[in-house]
C-alpha cells in the first residue's frame, strides 16, 4: 500500500492540534477538580464516544482472546494519565506535554527487556541526550513542588513507552479501535475506585473543561492513527512534536507561561533525541500511538 504524505501530515497536525487542545482542558479542569476525577472523566467520555462504533460492529468487534494484553496495556496507561495531568496541572503547558512525549526515548530499551527486540544503535545515545534535556526541565535543586512535577512527567513518559509496547505485543491479533476500546473501559473502571473519596462536584466551568478532555484527547487518538495508516511511522513522528508547539502557544495566550532559556534548550535536546529514535524506524506502522498512553 503506498503511502499518502500529505493527507497523513494533515491527520498528525490535526492530531497534534487536538491533543495539545485537551492537554489544556486539563490544566484548566486541574484548578478546581482532582486528578482522579479528571481521569475518570477523560476516559468516560471518550468510551460514550465510541458508542456508535459499538452500535455499528456489534459484540464482534469488542471480542477478544487477549484481554490479559488489554489488562496490561491498560494498567501502564492508566498510570501514565495520572503523572501526565499532575504534571499539566503543576507546570508550563508545553513542558507538561513533552514530557510524556519522550516515549519514544525508553521504549526501545522496554520493547528489548519485555519482546526480546534488540535496540537499534541510535537508541542509547538518544537516550542520553534526551535525559540531559529532562535534566534541563525538571531542574534538581529547584522549587521542590515544580521539581517533583517535572519527575512524575518524565515517569509518565516511562509508563507511556511500557503502554505502546503492551500495544505492539497484541496488536497482531487486535485492531487499534479494540485496544482503544478496551483502553478506555479499563480505564474508567480503575479510575471510579477512588471517586468516592475525591468526588467533587465541578461548576459550570469545571464541567466544560472535563467534556473538553474526553472529547479532543479521544479525537487526538483517532486522528493519529488514521495519519500512521496514512504513512510510515518515520514520517508521521516528527509532526506528533507540533502538539508541543501548540501547546506553548496555548499556555501563553491563556495563563502568560513562557519557558526560560533553560527549559527551551532542554526542549530541544528532547524533541532532537526523540527524532533520533524515530527516523531509522522506516516502514513500521504502529497500530496506535495515544498522548497519554
Amino acid at each position: 500500500m503506498s503511502d499518502d504524505l500529505r493527507r497523513g501530515a494533515l491527520y498528525a497536525l490535526s492530531a497534534a492540534a487536538a491533543m495539545a487542545i485537551g492537554a489544556t482542558c486539563v490544566k484548566g479542569a486541574s484548578g478546581s477538580v482532582p486528578g482522579p476525577v479528571i481521569v475518570f472523566f477523560r476516559a468516560t467520555i471518550g468510551l460514550i464516544l465510541m458508542a456508535p462504533w459499538l452500535l455499528r460492529g456489534g459484540r464482534a468487534l469488542v471480542t477478544t482472546r487477549r484481554f490479559g494484553g488489554h489488562l496490561w496495556r491498560a494498567a501502564f496507561g492508566v498510570i501514565s494519565m495520572y503523572g501526565y495531568f499532575h504534571a499539566l496541572g503543576h507546570l508550563p503547558l508545553a513542558e507538561a506535554v513533552l514530557l510524556t512525549y519522550t516515549m519514544p526515548l525508553f521504549a526501545p530499551f522496554i520493547g528489548w527487556l519485555w519482546l526480546g527486540e534488540k535496540p537499534p544503535p541510535s537508541a542509547l545515545p538518544a537516550a542520553l541526550i534526551g535525559l540531559a534535556g529532562i535534566g534541563l526541565i525538571v531542574k534538581p535543586g529547584g522549587a521542590g513542588l515544580t521539581s517533583l512535577a517535572a519527575l512524575i512527567g518524565a515517569m509518565s513518559g516511562i509508563s507511556a513507552a511500557a503502554a505502546m509496547i503492551g500495544i505492539r505485543r497484541i496488536s497482531d491479533t487486535e485492531p487499534a479501535s479494540r485496544i482503544v476500546f478496551y483502553f478506555l473501559l479499563l480505564s474508567s473502571l480503575a479510575s471510579a475506585v477512588p471517586l468516592p473519596w475525591v468526588w467533587q462536584m465541578p461548576d459550570l466551568p469545571g464541567w466544560l473543561w472535563l467534556l473538553g478532555v474526553g472529547a479532543f484527547a479521544t479525537a487526538g487518538q483517532f486522528l493519529l492513527t488514521r495519519a500512521y495508516s496514512l504513512a510510515t511511522a518515520s514520517y508521521i513522528g516528527p509532526f506528533t512534536y507540533t502538539s508541543v508547539i501548540f501547546a506553548g502557544a496555548l499556555g501563553w495566550a491563556l495563563w502568560g507561561e513562557a519557558p526560560d532559556l533553560w527549559s527551551l534548550l532542554g526542549i530541544g535536546l528532547v524533541i532532537g533525541s526523540c527524532l533520533m529514535t524515530l527516523l531509522p524506524r522506516r516502514g513500521r506502522r504502529p497500530t496506535e500511538v495515544v498522548s497519554e498512553a
